[in-house]
Protein backbone atom coordinates (compact mmCIF):
# COMPACT_ATOMS: atom_id res chain seq x y z
CA UNK A 1 0.00 0.00 0.00
CA UNK A 2 1.49 3.50 -0.71
CA UNK A 3 0.48 6.01 1.72
CA UNK A 4 0.04 9.73 0.85
CA UNK A 5 2.69 12.26 1.74
CA UNK A 6 2.11 13.55 5.28
CA UNK A 7 1.07 17.28 6.25
CA UNK A 8 0.66 19.22 9.18
CA UNK A 9 -2.28 17.57 9.49
CA UNK A 10 -0.99 14.31 10.62
CA UNK A 11 -0.30 11.36 9.52
CA UNK A 12 -0.61 9.80 6.19
CA UNK A 13 -4.20 8.95 4.75
CA UNK A 14 -4.79 5.27 4.23
CA UNK A 15 -6.20 4.24 0.83
CA UNK A 16 -7.02 1.29 -0.78
CA UNK A 17 -5.65 -0.73 -3.43
CA UNK A 18 -7.69 1.61 -6.32
CA UNK A 19 -6.23 4.39 -4.64
CA UNK A 20 -9.25 6.07 -2.46
CA UNK A 21 -8.99 6.96 0.88
CA UNK A 22 -10.24 4.87 3.12
CA UNK A 23 -13.75 5.55 4.81
CA UNK A 24 -13.60 7.25 8.13
CA UNK A 25 -15.37 5.17 11.22
CA UNK A 26 -15.27 5.56 14.45
CA UNK A 27 -13.38 2.44 16.43
CA UNK A 28 -16.15 0.32 18.46
CA UNK A 29 -15.98 -0.15 22.36
CA UNK A 30 -13.90 -2.92 23.36
CA UNK A 31 -16.35 -5.42 24.74
CA UNK A 32 -14.99 -7.59 28.14
CA UNK A 33 -12.48 -10.37 27.55
CA UNK A 34 -15.08 -13.17 27.51
CA UNK A 35 -17.18 -12.37 24.42
CA UNK A 36 -13.84 -12.35 21.73
CA UNK A 37 -12.79 -15.74 23.13
CA UNK A 38 -12.52 -17.50 19.83
CA UNK A 39 -10.86 -16.93 16.83
CA UNK A 40 -6.92 -17.84 18.64
CA UNK A 41 -8.37 -21.27 19.36
CA UNK A 42 -9.86 -22.18 16.07
CA UNK A 43 -6.37 -21.73 14.77
CA UNK A 44 -5.44 -23.74 17.61
CA UNK A 45 -7.43 -26.44 17.27
CA UNK A 46 -6.94 -26.91 13.67
CA UNK A 47 -2.91 -26.80 14.88
CA UNK A 48 -3.79 -30.16 16.72
CA UNK A 49 -4.01 -31.69 13.90
CA UNK A 50 -1.56 -30.73 11.81
CA UNK A 51 1.13 -31.51 14.35
CA UNK A 52 0.44 -32.08 17.73
CA UNK A 53 -1.42 -35.26 17.85
CA UNK A 54 0.91 -36.62 15.28
CA UNK A 55 4.91 -34.94 15.55
CA UNK A 56 5.27 -34.06 19.76
CA UNK A 57 3.65 -37.79 20.37
CA UNK A 58 6.45 -39.39 18.46
CA UNK A 59 9.05 -37.03 19.16
CA UNK A 60 8.43 -37.44 23.15
CA UNK A 61 8.00 -41.30 22.55
CA UNK A 62 12.06 -40.80 21.85
CA UNK A 63 13.63 -38.06 23.74
CA UNK A 64 10.59 -37.86 26.99
CA UNK A 65 9.67 -34.28 28.05
CA UNK A 66 13.29 -32.38 27.74
CA UNK A 67 12.08 -31.15 24.46
CA UNK A 68 8.62 -29.17 25.42
CA UNK A 69 11.15 -26.00 25.59
CA UNK A 70 10.95 -26.16 21.98
CA UNK A 71 7.34 -25.98 22.15
CA UNK A 72 7.55 -22.70 24.10
CA UNK A 73 9.79 -20.86 21.74
CA UNK A 74 7.82 -21.93 18.63
CA UNK A 75 4.39 -20.65 20.37
CA UNK A 76 5.82 -17.67 21.53
CA UNK A 77 7.47 -16.26 17.98
CA UNK A 78 3.84 -17.35 16.34
CA UNK A 79 2.28 -15.57 19.09
CA UNK A 80 4.04 -12.33 18.01
CA UNK A 81 3.64 -13.01 14.17
CA UNK A 82 -0.21 -13.58 14.99
CA UNK A 83 -0.35 -10.38 17.03
CA UNK A 84 0.86 -8.37 14.14
CA UNK A 85 -1.80 -9.89 11.81
CA UNK A 86 -4.58 -9.60 14.50
CA UNK A 87 -3.07 -6.08 14.77
CA UNK A 88 -3.65 -5.01 10.73
CA UNK A 89 -7.35 -6.29 10.72
CA UNK A 90 -7.97 -4.58 14.60
CA UNK A 91 -6.95 -1.45 12.86
CA UNK A 92 -8.70 -1.43 9.36
CA UNK A 93 -10.92 -4.45 9.64
CA UNK A 94 -9.06 -5.76 6.21
CA UNK A 95 -7.16 -8.74 5.97
CA UNK A 96 -3.38 -9.31 6.18
CA UNK A 97 -3.32 -10.46 2.74
CA UNK A 98 -5.76 -7.76 1.32
CA UNK A 99 -3.01 -5.06 3.49
CA UNK A 100 0.17 -6.95 1.40
CA UNK A 101 -1.70 -6.12 -2.15
CA UNK A 102 -1.48 -2.55 -1.52
CA UNK A 103 2.37 -2.77 -0.88
CA UNK A 104 2.79 -4.70 -4.40
CA UNK A 105 -0.72 -5.60 -6.02
CA UNK A 106 1.11 -8.96 -7.50
CA UNK A 107 0.89 -10.39 -4.03
CA UNK A 108 -2.75 -11.30 -4.38
CA UNK A 109 -1.57 -14.03 -6.93
CA UNK A 110 1.64 -15.60 -5.36
CA UNK A 111 -0.45 -15.85 -2.59
CA UNK A 112 -3.12 -17.66 -4.47
CA UNK A 113 -0.55 -19.70 -5.44
CA UNK A 114 0.81 -20.77 -2.08
CA UNK A 115 -2.22 -21.28 0.07
CA UNK A 116 -3.57 -23.47 -3.08
CA UNK A 117 -0.14 -25.64 -3.65
CA UNK A 118 0.00 -25.65 0.60
CA UNK A 119 -3.36 -26.98 0.98
CA UNK A 120 -4.94 -28.63 -2.14
CA UNK A 121 -3.52 -31.98 -0.52
CA UNK A 122 -6.16 -33.91 1.54
CA UNK A 123 -3.85 -35.55 4.45
CA UNK A 124 -5.89 -34.99 7.02
CA UNK A 125 -9.17 -36.00 6.10
CA UNK A 126 -7.27 -39.30 4.39
CA UNK A 127 -5.34 -39.75 8.15
CA UNK A 128 -8.67 -39.67 10.03
CA UNK A 129 -10.19 -42.74 7.70
CA UNK A 130 -6.67 -44.10 8.16
CA UNK A 131 -7.15 -43.83 11.78
CA UNK A 132 -11.20 -45.06 11.47
CA UNK A 133 -9.70 -47.93 9.52
CA UNK A 134 -7.12 -49.30 12.41
CA UNK A 135 -10.56 -50.07 14.53
CA UNK A 136 -13.29 -51.20 12.02
CA UNK A 137 -9.95 -52.78 10.08
CA UNK A 138 -11.17 -51.60 6.80
CA UNK A 139 -9.12 -52.59 3.29
CA UNK A 140 -7.35 -49.50 1.69
CA UNK A 141 -10.34 -48.69 -1.13
CA UNK A 142 -12.96 -48.33 2.09
CA UNK A 143 -10.28 -46.08 3.64
CA UNK A 144 -10.30 -43.54 0.49
CA UNK A 145 -13.71 -44.19 -0.33
CA UNK A 146 -14.72 -42.80 3.44
CA UNK A 147 -12.01 -39.97 3.09
CA UNK A 148 -13.53 -38.64 0.26
CA UNK A 149 -17.09 -38.85 1.67
CA UNK A 150 -15.27 -37.46 4.86
CA UNK A 151 -14.33 -34.33 2.05
CA UNK A 152 -17.90 -34.02 0.82
CA UNK A 153 -19.69 -33.48 4.74
CA UNK A 154 -17.28 -30.78 5.40
CA UNK A 155 -18.14 -29.19 2.29
CA UNK A 156 -22.05 -29.56 2.96
CA UNK A 157 -21.60 -28.60 6.84
CA UNK A 158 -19.57 -24.96 5.60
CA UNK A 159 -21.82 -24.82 2.59
CA UNK A 160 -25.28 -24.71 4.54
CA UNK A 161 -24.18 -22.84 7.53
CA UNK A 162 -25.87 -19.22 8.27
CA UNK A 163 -22.50 -17.59 9.08
CA UNK A 164 -19.83 -20.32 8.76
CA UNK A 165 -17.52 -18.75 11.45
CA UNK A 166 -19.53 -19.73 13.78
CA UNK A 167 -20.06 -23.29 12.72
CA UNK A 168 -16.34 -23.65 12.64
CA UNK A 169 -15.98 -21.88 16.32
CA UNK A 170 -18.57 -24.17 17.63
CA UNK A 171 -16.64 -27.37 16.08
CA UNK A 172 -13.78 -26.74 17.11
CA UNK A 173 -14.54 -25.39 20.77
CA UNK A 174 -16.32 -29.19 21.23
CA UNK A 175 -12.47 -30.28 19.25
CA UNK A 176 -10.57 -29.12 21.85
CA UNK A 177 -13.13 -30.13 25.21
CA UNK A 178 -12.79 -33.59 23.68
CA UNK A 179 -9.13 -33.77 23.37
CA UNK A 180 -8.11 -31.85 26.72
CA UNK A 181 -10.83 -34.36 28.81
CA UNK A 182 -8.85 -37.25 26.36
CA UNK A 183 -5.54 -36.51 27.35
CA UNK A 184 -6.58 -36.17 31.54
CA UNK A 185 -8.26 -38.94 31.45
CA UNK A 186 -5.69 -40.95 29.67
CA UNK A 187 -2.87 -39.57 31.96
CA UNK A 188 -4.88 -40.81 35.32
CA UNK A 189 -5.60 -44.29 33.95
CA UNK A 190 -2.20 -45.00 32.07
CA UNK A 191 0.35 -43.25 34.71
CA UNK A 192 1.06 -43.23 38.65
CA UNK A 193 3.66 -41.66 40.97
CA UNK A 194 6.61 -43.44 39.94
CA UNK A 195 5.88 -43.02 36.31
CA UNK A 196 5.76 -39.47 36.98
CA UNK A 197 8.91 -39.22 39.03
CA UNK A 198 11.11 -41.43 36.11
CA UNK A 199 9.97 -39.00 33.53
CA UNK A 200 11.13 -35.89 36.18
CA UNK A 201 14.32 -37.68 36.18
CA UNK A 202 15.09 -38.36 32.79
CA UNK A 203 14.51 -34.74 31.69
CA UNK A 204 17.05 -33.74 29.48
CA UNK A 205 17.53 -31.12 26.96
CA UNK A 206 19.34 -32.70 24.66
CA UNK A 207 17.97 -33.84 21.74
CA UNK A 208 17.50 -37.72 21.60
CA UNK A 209 19.53 -39.50 18.27
CA UNK A 210 16.84 -40.76 17.15
CA UNK A 211 15.70 -37.36 15.81
CA UNK A 212 17.21 -35.54 13.26
CA UNK A 213 17.57 -31.94 12.37
CA UNK A 214 14.21 -32.00 10.51
CA UNK A 215 12.31 -33.54 13.15
CA UNK A 216 13.38 -30.94 15.33
CA UNK A 217 13.14 -27.86 12.83
CA UNK A 218 9.49 -28.75 12.21
CA UNK A 219 9.10 -28.56 15.76
CA UNK A 220 10.54 -25.33 16.28
CA UNK A 221 8.50 -23.97 13.14
CA UNK A 222 4.80 -25.54 13.24
CA UNK A 223 4.72 -25.53 16.95
CA UNK A 224 0.79 -24.19 17.66
CA UNK A 225 -0.16 -22.74 13.94
CA UNK A 226 2.17 -23.36 10.79
CA UNK A 227 1.91 -21.78 6.95
CA UNK A 228 -0.54 -19.66 5.77
CA UNK A 229 -2.97 -21.36 8.56
CA UNK A 230 -1.89 -17.82 10.56
CA UNK A 231 -3.28 -16.08 7.93
CA UNK A 232 -6.76 -16.94 8.61
CA UNK A 233 -7.00 -15.09 11.96
CA UNK A 234 -7.93 -11.74 9.93
CA UNK A 235 -10.80 -13.50 8.61
CA UNK A 236 -11.83 -14.89 12.02
CA UNK A 237 -10.99 -11.84 13.88
CA UNK A 238 -13.24 -9.86 11.69
CA UNK A 239 -15.99 -12.45 11.57
CA UNK A 240 -16.05 -12.80 15.13
CA UNK A 241 -16.44 -8.41 15.15
CA UNK A 242 -13.39 -7.50 16.45
CA UNK A 243 -11.71 -4.07 16.43
CA UNK A 244 -12.92 -2.44 12.98
CA UNK A 245 -13.70 -5.58 11.93
CA UNK A 246 -17.21 -5.10 13.26
CA UNK A 247 -17.93 -2.99 10.54
CA UNK A 248 -18.09 -5.84 7.74
CA UNK A 249 -20.42 -8.52 7.25
CA UNK A 250 -18.97 -12.10 8.42
CA UNK A 251 -18.90 -15.01 5.16
CA UNK A 252 -22.66 -16.57 5.18
CA UNK A 253 -23.85 -19.26 3.03
CA UNK A 254 -25.90 -18.31 -0.40
CA UNK A 255 -28.07 -20.54 0.92
CA UNK A 256 -29.04 -19.88 3.91
CA UNK A 257 -27.46 -16.91 4.71
CA UNK A 258 -27.67 -13.15 4.21
CA UNK A 259 -24.29 -12.58 2.41
CA UNK A 260 -23.03 -8.68 1.76
CA UNK A 261 -22.14 -8.12 -1.39
CA UNK A 262 -19.47 -5.22 -1.06
CA UNK A 263 -15.62 -6.00 -1.71
CA UNK A 264 -13.77 -6.16 1.51
CA UNK A 265 -12.27 -2.83 1.76
CA UNK A 266 -10.92 -1.73 4.67
CA UNK A 267 -11.56 0.85 7.45
CA UNK A 268 -9.49 3.86 9.06
CA UNK A 269 -10.07 5.49 12.31
CA UNK A 270 -8.71 9.15 13.52
CA UNK A 271 -6.24 9.52 15.90
CA UNK A 272 -8.30 11.04 18.98
CA UNK A 273 -8.03 10.37 22.15
CA UNK A 274 -11.40 8.45 22.47
CA UNK A 275 -10.60 6.38 19.29
CA UNK A 276 -6.58 5.70 20.86
CA UNK A 277 -8.44 4.94 24.16
CA UNK A 278 -10.89 2.00 23.19
CA UNK A 279 -7.68 0.63 20.81
CA UNK A 280 -5.64 0.27 24.07
CA UNK A 281 -8.82 -1.74 24.96
CA UNK A 282 -8.78 -3.63 21.91
CA UNK A 283 -5.41 -4.25 22.38
CA UNK A 284 -5.39 -5.64 25.69
CA UNK A 285 -7.96 -8.27 25.32
CA UNK A 286 -6.67 -9.26 21.82
CA UNK A 287 -3.67 -10.11 23.67
CA UNK A 288 -5.23 -11.90 26.18
CA UNK A 289 -7.48 -14.18 24.17
CA UNK A 290 -4.34 -15.30 21.50
CA UNK A 291 -2.21 -15.54 24.80
CA UNK A 292 -4.80 -17.54 26.74
CA UNK A 293 -6.52 -19.62 23.51
CA UNK A 294 -3.16 -20.43 21.85
CA UNK A 295 -0.11 -20.04 23.66
CA UNK A 296 -0.98 -21.63 27.11
CA UNK A 297 -4.05 -23.89 25.96
CA UNK A 298 -1.65 -24.85 22.68
CA UNK A 299 0.93 -25.68 25.38
CA UNK A 300 -1.15 -27.54 27.90
CA UNK A 301 -2.71 -29.84 24.68
CA UNK A 302 1.39 -30.37 23.53
CA UNK A 303 2.75 -30.96 26.66
CA UNK A 304 -0.13 -33.77 27.79
CA UNK A 305 -0.24 -35.49 24.74
CA UNK A 306 3.54 -35.42 25.04
CA UNK A 307 3.31 -36.50 28.58
CA UNK A 308 1.01 -39.39 27.27
CA UNK A 309 3.10 -40.61 25.09
CA UNK A 310 6.33 -40.31 26.64
CA UNK A 311 5.06 -42.09 30.25
CA UNK A 312 3.72 -45.20 28.13
CA UNK A 313 5.56 -45.65 24.68
CA UNK A 314 9.22 -44.15 25.89
CA UNK A 315 11.76 -45.66 23.38
CA UNK A 316 10.02 -48.60 21.96
CA UNK A 317 9.82 -49.41 18.36
CA UNK A 318 6.67 -48.46 17.55
CA UNK A 319 7.16 -47.40 14.13
CA UNK A 320 6.68 -44.15 12.17
CA UNK A 321 3.79 -41.58 10.87
CA UNK A 322 0.57 -43.14 11.20
CA UNK A 323 1.69 -46.69 12.08
CA UNK A 324 3.07 -44.80 14.89
CA UNK A 325 -0.64 -44.13 16.14
CA UNK A 326 -1.59 -47.52 15.64
CA UNK A 327 1.00 -48.73 18.01
CA UNK A 328 0.40 -46.13 20.42
CA UNK A 329 -3.21 -47.18 20.57
CA UNK A 330 -2.24 -51.03 20.80
CA UNK A 331 -0.07 -50.13 23.84
CA UNK A 332 -2.18 -47.97 25.50
CA UNK A 333 -4.86 -50.21 24.75
CA UNK A 334 -2.55 -52.85 26.56
CA UNK A 335 -2.20 -50.88 29.76
CA UNK A 336 -6.02 -49.78 30.40
CA UNK A 337 -8.05 -51.75 28.42
CA UNK A 338 -9.14 -52.39 24.60
CA UNK A 339 -11.62 -50.15 25.39
CA UNK A 340 -9.26 -47.02 25.45
CA UNK A 341 -7.75 -48.12 22.66
CA UNK A 342 -10.46 -47.45 20.40
CA UNK A 343 -11.26 -44.43 22.23
CA UNK A 344 -8.03 -42.87 21.16
CA UNK A 345 -8.13 -43.76 17.62
CA UNK A 346 -11.59 -42.37 18.08
CA UNK A 347 -9.84 -39.18 19.04
CA UNK A 348 -7.43 -39.48 16.81
CA UNK A 349 -10.52 -39.57 14.05
CA UNK A 350 -12.16 -36.19 15.34
CA UNK A 351 -8.75 -34.67 15.84
CA UNK A 352 -7.83 -35.21 11.88
CA UNK A 353 -11.39 -34.58 10.56
CA UNK A 354 -12.01 -31.26 12.44
CA UNK A 355 -8.27 -30.21 11.38
CA UNK A 356 -9.23 -30.35 7.59
CA UNK A 357 -12.76 -28.62 8.09
CA UNK A 358 -10.80 -25.75 9.32
CA UNK A 359 -7.78 -26.40 6.50
CA UNK A 360 -10.66 -25.95 4.08
CA UNK A 361 -12.77 -22.87 5.98
CA UNK A 362 -9.34 -21.44 5.94
CA UNK A 363 -8.60 -21.70 2.03
CA UNK A 364 -12.03 -20.84 1.07
CA UNK A 365 -11.90 -18.03 2.81
CA UNK A 366 -8.31 -16.58 2.30
CA UNK A 367 -8.64 -17.37 -1.59
CA UNK A 368 -12.33 -15.81 -1.96
CA UNK A 369 -10.62 -12.90 0.19
CA UNK A 370 -7.66 -12.31 -2.39
CA UNK A 371 -10.31 -12.83 -5.50
CA UNK A 372 -12.99 -10.46 -4.70
CA UNK A 373 -10.88 -7.48 -3.57
CA UNK A 374 -8.07 -7.91 -6.53
CA UNK A 375 -10.26 -8.75 -9.11
CA UNK A 376 -13.95 -9.21 -8.66
CA UNK A 377 -14.42 -6.19 -6.75
CA UNK A 378 -16.93 -4.59 -8.95
CA UNK A 379 -19.01 -7.54 -9.67
CA UNK A 380 -21.66 -7.52 -7.20
CA UNK A 381 -23.21 -10.94 -8.29
CA UNK A 382 -20.17 -12.60 -7.54
CA UNK A 383 -20.31 -12.17 -3.61
CA UNK A 384 -17.77 -13.21 -1.38
CA UNK A 385 -19.61 -15.97 0.39
CA UNK A 386 -20.23 -16.97 -3.08
CA UNK A 387 -16.64 -17.30 -3.89
CA UNK A 388 -15.57 -18.72 -0.62
CA UNK A 389 -18.50 -21.58 -1.19
CA UNK A 390 -17.12 -21.87 -4.73
CA UNK A 391 -13.00 -22.64 -3.62
CA UNK A 392 -14.16 -24.95 -0.96
CA UNK A 393 -15.94 -27.20 -3.66
CA UNK A 394 -13.27 -26.62 -5.98
CA UNK A 395 -10.91 -27.63 -3.28
CA UNK A 396 -12.77 -30.81 -2.37
CA UNK A 397 -12.75 -31.94 -6.37
CA UNK A 398 -9.12 -31.58 -5.84
CA UNK A 399 -8.55 -33.13 -3.14
CA UNK A 400 -10.79 -36.33 -4.21
CA UNK A 401 -9.17 -36.42 -7.17
CA UNK A 402 -6.15 -36.77 -5.85
CA UNK A 403 -7.32 -39.63 -3.08
CA UNK A 404 -9.01 -41.41 -6.09
CA UNK A 405 -6.72 -41.61 -8.82
CA UNK A 406 -3.30 -40.12 -7.57
CA UNK A 407 -2.11 -39.91 -4.07
CA UNK A 408 -3.93 -41.64 -0.65
CA UNK A 409 -0.80 -42.13 1.33
CA UNK A 410 -2.05 -39.56 4.42
CA UNK A 411 1.58 -38.91 5.25
CA UNK A 412 2.93 -38.04 1.82
CA UNK A 413 -0.08 -36.07 1.48
CA UNK A 414 1.05 -34.55 4.45
CA UNK A 415 4.06 -33.73 3.98
CA UNK A 416 3.07 -32.45 0.37
CA UNK A 417 1.40 -29.83 2.72
CA UNK A 418 3.82 -28.37 4.55
CA UNK A 419 6.79 -27.90 2.14
CA UNK A 420 6.25 -24.71 1.32
CA UNK A 421 4.79 -23.75 4.79
CA UNK A 422 7.73 -21.88 6.39
CA UNK A 423 8.34 -19.88 2.92
CA UNK A 424 4.98 -18.69 3.52
CA UNK A 425 5.91 -18.05 6.60
CA UNK A 426 8.87 -16.01 6.09
CA UNK A 427 7.29 -13.89 3.20
CA UNK A 428 4.72 -12.83 5.70
CA UNK A 429 6.47 -12.13 8.26
CA UNK A 430 8.47 -9.82 6.18
CA UNK A 431 5.74 -7.95 4.79
CA UNK A 432 3.83 -7.93 8.30
CA UNK A 433 6.84 -5.67 9.47
CA UNK A 434 6.52 -3.63 6.44
CA UNK A 435 2.87 -2.82 6.62
CA UNK A 436 2.42 -2.12 10.15
CA UNK A 437 5.40 -0.18 10.65
CA UNK A 438 4.40 2.69 7.79
CA UNK A 439 0.23 1.87 7.09
CA UNK A 440 -0.99 1.90 10.00
CA UNK A 441 -1.87 5.55 12.02
CA UNK A 442 1.45 6.15 13.92
CA UNK A 443 0.31 5.50 17.54
CA UNK A 444 -0.81 2.20 16.72
CA UNK A 445 2.56 0.73 14.58
CA UNK A 446 4.64 -2.00 15.73
CA UNK A 447 7.78 -0.99 17.34
CA UNK A 448 10.12 -1.63 20.06
CA UNK A 449 9.96 -5.27 21.59
CA UNK A 450 7.54 -6.62 19.61
CA UNK A 451 9.28 -5.32 16.25
CA UNK A 452 12.76 -7.58 17.82
CA UNK A 453 10.24 -10.74 18.11
CA UNK A 454 9.40 -10.21 14.23
CA UNK A 455 13.13 -9.63 13.33
CA UNK A 456 13.95 -12.98 15.15
CA UNK A 457 10.51 -14.69 13.32
CA UNK A 458 11.76 -13.84 10.24
CA UNK A 459 15.52 -15.19 10.97
CA UNK A 460 13.66 -18.65 12.12
CA UNK A 461 11.64 -18.64 9.03
CA UNK A 462 14.46 -17.56 6.80
CA UNK A 463 16.13 -20.91 8.04
CA UNK A 464 14.12 -23.19 7.64
CA UNK A 465 13.59 -22.01 4.26
CA UNK A 466 16.89 -22.09 3.03
CA UNK A 467 17.11 -25.81 5.28
CA UNK A 468 14.37 -26.68 3.08
CA UNK A 469 16.06 -25.31 -0.38
CA UNK A 470 19.76 -26.34 0.33
CA UNK A 471 18.48 -29.96 1.63
CA UNK A 472 15.49 -30.84 -0.23
CA UNK A 473 14.04 -31.91 2.58
CA UNK A 474 10.64 -30.77 4.41
CA UNK A 475 11.11 -30.09 8.23
CA UNK A 476 7.67 -31.28 9.28
CA UNK A 477 6.28 -34.58 9.32
CA UNK A 478 8.74 -35.83 7.03
CA UNK A 479 10.61 -36.26 10.48
CA UNK A 480 8.50 -38.85 11.11
CA UNK A 481 8.46 -40.47 7.93
CA UNK A 482 12.16 -40.79 7.40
Amino acid sequence: MRTAKEDDAGPPAVKSAGGEILEKRDLPRPPPLRRVLGPSLVLGAVAVGASEFVLWPYASSRAGLGLLWIAVVGLATQFFVNMEIERYTLATGETAISGFTRIWRHWALIFVLLIAVSWVWPGWVAGAATVAGFAFAWEPDTVTTVSVLGLVAIGIALSVSPVVYRLVERIQWVLVGWVVVFAVTALILATDADTWTTLVSDLSLQPHPDLNTSLLLGLLVFAGGGGTLNLALSHWVRDKGMGMGAHFEPIASPLTGHPGTAAPVGRSFEENEENLRRWRGWWRVANQEHFALFVLLGFAIIAMLSALSAATVFELDLGQGLDFIRSEGQALGELVGPWFRNLFWVSGVVVLFSTNLGILDHLGRLIADIVKANWLADRVSWTESKLYVVVVWLEILTGSVILLFAIDAPLILMVMAGSVGGVAMLVYSTLLIRLNRTDLPRAIRLRGLRLGAMVWAVLLFGGFSFYVIWTGVVPTVAGIGG
